[in-house]
């Protein structure tokens, strides 16, 4: 039988550069087991944080060991592809956050003219955009928390804006509330703020990363997390939980073994289970997701209601992820989830 030659790309300009790597790891071993390693050759193509393309040995070598190669600082070899980038069937991009989930990386696989796993430039740039997503998710009619888009220049520009500013938040969001850029992955740049002089600093500091910023309302609330898998008719995963003690669900917390547990599935009533993978289904279709996506969600029992958080297009991918455990206790084995994805690209 002829392999499948898969492309996994991996790395990336991002601050989840890390992240990206150890689900590509993740992903490498999965097509090696069973089925998979007589229906698939791996490609391995490694992006360096300062966007040069690295392939062969370079590539093979971080999928197997702990440590990456000393990187090519050859400005003159950015964006000349490795060699292998020609032979590559179908492409597997593990690439979390900026220049990897936003739709930038996705346009260049759709130019190629080669099915890749995941959503599109659409679906890609939505879910990734936190005020576009959220403008998705009011457009279908899912609830969502209070919430203030809010501009660098706002932030920047001119003193006599920026306390009027605040003061709106003040009025509009209250406290405590979360100041987010709007394009940044696994808590990155986020920030709790309880007073006027945390939110002056939450605000200029995420100004630092992104010209687009959201603060949004904070919840006294169960976080709970559904996964979904297909294309024109995806499914849903059962419900997972993740229970932690620090502040927040913080790039540490998350990253950090120990740190965070996740209850598989989530001990909810019924009708709460079933009503957060209706709405998953939902917000999948508002950003126009393929393959894949995780939808995250506020589960307030005091209301005994439900409010969308967020989606993610290229959830992380390791043994211990979110994503890939939900469908395990769906069900769907690592292996059988990695190959259900390739034939999704492919179809």
């Amino acid at each position: 039988m002829t392999q499948l030659r898969v492309g996994l790309l991996f790395g990336g300009c991002s601050g989840e550069h890390e992240v990206s790597i150890n689900s590509a790891r993740a992903i490498a071993r999965s097509l090696k087991m069973g089925e998979n390693g007589n229906k698939y050759e791996i490609i391995p193509i490694y992006i360096q944080k300062n966007g040069i393309w690295r392939g062969g040995e370079t590539a093979a070598a971080i999928l197997t060991s702990e440590t990456t190669p000393e990187p090519s600082n050859n400005p003159g070899q950015i964006w000349k592809f490795p060699l292998e980038v020609r032979e590559v069937n179908v492409w597997f991009p593990i690439l979390h956050g900026p220049n990897g989930e936003d739709g930038t990386v996705q346009g260049l696989l759709q130019l190629m003219q080669v099915p890749f796993v995941g959503s599109g430039i659409l679906g890609s740039s939505l879910g990734m955009d936190k005020i576009a997503m959220k403008m998705a998710f009011a457009a279908a009619g899912l609830p969502q928390v209070k919430y203030k888009a809010v501009t660098r220049y706002q932030i920047f520009s001119n003193p006599c804006i920026f306390p009027k500013l605040c003061d709106n938040i003040e009025t509009e969001i209250a406290y405590p509330c979360f100041v987010k850029p709007a394009n940044l992955g696994s808590s990155v740049g986020i920030t709790k703020v309880k007073s006027r002089s945390e939110l002056e600093t939450a605000l200029d500091n995420a100004a630092n990363y992104d010209s687009r910023i959201i603060v949004e309302a904070g919840v006294v609330a169960r976080e709970v997390e559904c996964a979904v898998l297909g294309n024109e008719n995806p499914k849903a995963s059962v419900v997972g939980e993740i229970k932690f003690d620090s502040d927040f669900y913080d790039y540490e917390t998350k990253y950090t073994p120990g740190k965070a547990t996740l209850i598989i599935p989530s001990p909810l009533p019924e009708a709460i289970t079933a009503q957060i993978q209706e709405m998953s289904l939902q917000a999948f279709a508002a950003v126009n997701a393929r393959g894949l996506a995780r939808i995250d969600f506020f589960y307030l029992e005091a209301t005994n209601s439900v409010l969308i958080n967020e989606i993610n297009t290229l959830p992380g991918f390791t043994a211990t992820s979110m994503y890939p455990q939900l469908w395990e206790a769906t069900g769907v084995s690592f292996s059988q989830l990695t190959d259900r994805l390739i034939q999704l690209a492919l179809e």
